[in-house]
């Protein structure tokens, strides 16, 4: 258990088609190639023994370290200290660009501040999941790791091999490692290479500076391009690059997180692969991207989406919750027992069964953000708009049917108050688009049908011994989601439902500032066990509180959640209760919905003075 880094103890790394993370010891504890949603090369983090790693980090001494990223950019600095020097680990990808390629590339850059420190190099890869073999090829300028469904080349720099003994390499079933102790002034480094179409080359630390400098400078002029200046600019900044980082630069699409399988609770069950792209996720993406200015990365989700609009074909579930990251539909859900799991939360899952699920509330989270592209000069084509009207004519006959749910239960369908209100949400913000651009569509229909589900949640949805709205139509149990209610423009933040409904949040669902989803264990969800708080429920409330005109609440709040980020502020899905963070790392949710509420927050606070 102890040869687990704690979640937060990671920096992330990527080139815009798949990412790294790189815990504060210097090493590679997850890795997946050549996508985000392949198998892992390097999966220590499921499993420390059978995963795979590739560390680069001091060797036999007591040492403390830090990590912070480049000013401006996703590259990561680990920084060593010990009582006999100082010594530095740069770790960064340089961007793929928008095609698709199985070629990328990792480079560990270290060098020695001040003092001597020796170090320790190991590379053990272990392909899909573990369990596929490889053979290990030795070249004159570096070694070749092959295995049936990846190769990978690893040479060290040209200029820095006097630093490594040959003698001193070990090469063995396992990987290669090698000793080597660096001096003041000293740079040494590694290039990992996938589907290199030649043998191994070895870089020149001149040619690795090159390329740190080219990537610097890309993420630099990205970052630029934000409109924020508000009070929170170096966490919104931060946010944005980690989404930037999540996102297929070749489809436009939004992993959910770039790791699997890491728990809600630590041995328990609830361990999902949260590396697709979920239409609710993504579309409220839109949102955060349009306010920081970054059209163009809007726009090409859009397109995405406008894609698996037009490829519906199943009339009894035309939109899935979720997709791979080029669109396909096949997620299918396997366990993979020979993994431990994280410090033994069993069983580690990859694929998703939920994508068959049927979650109502993605269409509305769909449409609002088709009509806030809209709103921004981001027109729908027409065969977009054509399938998006047949899409809200199939919702107008399926919306009062029961669902799974925007979390995803496992303990059968409900009439849930949130996918009813996000259905008057698709439906409402079709009718917008359809009269403002004058497209055709039934609108008669859909605005009848919008109607009959307002009043039939705010007579269903609303539990009068609770004096509240409540999760769905069969229980009295509260739920975060319900947050959402004022900001979407269905109920106002001063109506007495709504302010009654935001005090029993406050009493039972928030924990210092902090918010659970609901109580799994008063509405069982289908799996054992619990879970922490979600962030992005704590976003939310931060909202629902401006809104409700508790403008220092939603402050304070706001400022307590910035302290549970990690040093480098990213953020997991949950909270443990002992701070901790837990769940897939990092999670696209709860960085787009730092976005959003610090630039709502922000308005607010400047319409004060």
């Amino acid at each position: 258990m102890e040869s687990y880094p704690a979640v937060e103890n990671h920096g992330l790394i990527g080139d815009l088609q798949t990412a790294a993370l790189i815990s504060t010891d210097g090493t590679v504890d997850w890795f997946c190639a050549p996508r985000f949603d392949s198998p892992s090369v390097f999966g220590a983090l499921l499993d420390h023994r059978k995963g795979g790693h590739f560390q680069l980090s001091p060797d036999g001494i007591d040492y403390t370290s830090k990590q912070l990223y480049l000013p401006g950019t996703p590259i990561l600095i680990t920084r060593f200290h010990s009582a006999d020097g100082v010594g530095e680990l740069l770790d960064f990808m340089p961007v793929t660009g928008a095609q698709a390629t199985d070629r990328h590339r990792l480079i560990r850059l270290v060098r020695m501040i001040r003092g001597s420190m020796p170090f320790r190099f190991d590379c053990q890869p272990r392909f899909n999941y573990g369990r596929d073999p490889f053979e290990l090829e030795v070249h004159p300028e570096g070694d070749v790791f092959r295995s049936q469904t990846l190769t990978f080349t690893l040479a060290p720099f040209k200029d820095a091999k006097g630093l490594i003994d040959e003698g001193a390499i070990r090469r063995d079933a396992q990987g290669v490692s090698a000793r080597i102790t660096l001096h003041a002034g000293d740079i040494g480094g590694v290039v990992l290479e996938t589907a290199c179409p030649h043998a191994p080359r070895a870089f020149s630390t001149e040619e690795a500076c090159e390329l740190l400098a080219e990537t610097r400078d890309f993420w630099r002029r990205w970052v630029g391009r934000s409109r924020y200046r508000g009070r929170w600019r170096e966490a919104v900044e931060r946010s944005a690059m980690t989404l930037k980082l999540m996102t297929y630069a070749p489809t436009g699409a939004l992993v959910a997180a770039p790791t699997a399988g890491l728990p809600e609770q630590i041995g328990g069950q609830r361990n999902w692969d949260y590396r697709y792209t979920w239409i609710r996720d993504a579309s409220f993406s839109v949102h955060a991207l349009l306010k920081l200015g970054f059209t163009d990365e809007a726009e090409k989700y859009l397109l995405w989406l406008d894609a698996r609009i037009r490829d519906a074909r199943d009339p009894d579930l035309p939109l899935q919750v979720m997709y791979r990251i080029d669109g396909s539909p096949d997620l299918p859900e396997e366990v993979l027992g020979h993994l431990e799991g994280y410090r033994g939360s069993a069983p580690v899952r990859i694929g998703n069964g939920a994508s068959g699920q049927l979650q109502l509330d993605i269409h509305g989270e769909a449409l609002n953000s088709l009509e806030l592209a809209d709103r921004n000069g981001l027109i729908a084509p027409y065969e977009g708009w054509r399938k998006t009207a047949e899409l809200m004519d199939w919702l107008c006959e399926h919306w009062d049917r029961p669902e799974d749910g925007i979390w995803e239960t496992r303990s059968g369908r409900q009439d849930f108050t949130y996918g009813r209100m996000m259905s008057w949400v698709a439906l409402d913000r079709a009718i917008r688009l359809a009269q403002r651009r004058g497209r055709p569509g039934d609108t008669t229909r859909w605005t009848t049908e919008r109607n009959t589900i307002y009043e039939q949640v705010m007579t269903r949805g609303f539990h009068p011994g609770r004096q509240a709205f409540v999760q769905h139509y069969r229980t009295d149990i509260l739920d975060a989601s319900l947050l959402a209610m004022p900001g979407l423009g269905f109920i106002s933040p001063m109506d007495p439902m709504w302010e009654s409904t935001l005090r029993a949040i406050d009493a039972e669902l928030v924990s210092d500032s902090l918010v659970y989803r609901y109580d799994p264990n008063a509405s069982p969800d289908g799996l054992a066990g619990t879970e922490g708080t979600f962030s992005m429920c704590t976003f939310w409330y931060v909202q629902a509180l401006a809104q409700a005109g508790r403008i220092d609440d939603a402050r304070l709040t706001f400022e307590k959640m910035l302290t549970y980020s990690n040093p480098l502020g990213l953020y997991s899905e949950e909270i443990a209760p002992t701070g901790a963070q837990i769940g897939n790392f990092p999670q696209a949710f709860s960085h787009l919905s730092l976005i959003s509420t610090a630039t709502h927050l922000d308005d607010l606070l400047d319409q004060q003075g």
